[in-house]
């Protein structure tokens, strides 16, 4: 194990990676059990894997996502409806920026595919001005 690999792990002894149970999660955060289960309840994208019994596991993805819910909540004072909202939006932007990405990688293959016919024209008529060209200077 190295140096890296030891300062990166959690007070638990786990790697950042790993798979974690709320009693984890709600130790390393603070935060009572009880809060965390009714976070889920309010804020979809946080989904834990539940396996048999209920158990909850949470991932690296849900454990950012429960900090930064407890910042907005806890330091910056924001409701659970702002938090939503603020989730919402960040959400809509990336959807809108997804398709505008694919609408400008559609329109940049039409112009790439417009450019490629000129410049296969342009390629054909100068090999035709070559083969002029050798034929008059080679006889």
């Amino acid at each position: 194990m190295t140096d890296e690999d030891v300062k990166s792990m959690s007070r638990n002894g786990k790697s950042p990676q790993a798979f974690r149970t709320i009693r984890e999660v709600s130790e390393e955060l603070g935060i009572p059990q009880h809060v965390l289960r009714f976070w889920e309840t309010k804020f979809k994208r946080l989904r834990p894997l539940k396996r048999g019994g209920g158990r909850r596991y949470y991932r690296t993805e849900d454990f950012e996502m429960l900090k930064t819910i407890q910042k907005l909540l806890y330091t910056d004072g924001y409701t659970i409806k702002g938090v939503q909202k603020l989730f919402e939006d960040s959400e809509n932007n990336l959807n809108t920026t997804k398709s505008s990405a694919s609408k400008n990688a559609t329109n940049f293959m039409k112009d790439m595919s417009y450019d490629t016919r000129e410049i296969e024209k342009i390629v054909s008529e100068l090999s035709n001005l070559r083969d002029m060209l050798r034929g008059k200077f080679s006889g």
